[in-house]
């Protein structure tokens, strides 16, 4: 039986685990800089899915309950996400959440993170899936995190 004082790296059984999200990333537990939890997450990529419904409706034809162009708010969904996470950190829904997307080591996200974070939020699993460290596995891929303002 290994001894559990020994040195050396534990399995993550046994690591403690974490009092809150973002701990074990060494973020503040609330306020400026904390992690954007995930009920924020949600209302922000619920206002983000509207907001681009009604984009697709109004100029690319979609129209509520399927059929042809069904497609078409996953589209403008991953486009305002590709742009907007790249450029400015943020989509409309994080904006109004305040929260933004930002890289583990607190630089903007950048292209080919937004690129990787956008693709696997399209997906949705990978963004429903938390880790230890409280986030999706689309953050975790991407080498991102979401972080309030």
């Amino acid at each position: 039986m290994p001894d559990p004082h020994a040195a050396g790296p534990r399995p993550d059984s046994a690591r403690p685990s974490p009092t809150y999200p973002g701990e074990l990333l060494g973020l503040p537990e609330e306020g400026r800089g904390a992690m954007g939890t995930f009920g924020r997450r949600l209302i922000a990529i619920f206002i983000d899915w509207v907001l681009c419904s009604i984009i697709a409706a109004g100029f690319l034809g979609y129209r509520l309950g399927g059929g042809e162009g069904s497609l078409w708010p996953l589209a403008v969904f991953a486009v305002e996400n590709l742009l907007l996470v790249s450029t400015l950190g943020s989509t409309i829904g994080h904006r109004v959440l305040g929260l933004r997307v930002i890289r583990l080591d607190g630089r903007p996200a950048g292209l080919w993170r937004a690129l990787v974070r956008t693709v696997l939020v399209c997906l949705v699993i990978p963004a429903l899936i938390l880790g230890r460290d409280g986030r999706g596995w689309h953050d975790k891929a991407a080498g991102t995190l979401i972080v309030r303002l």
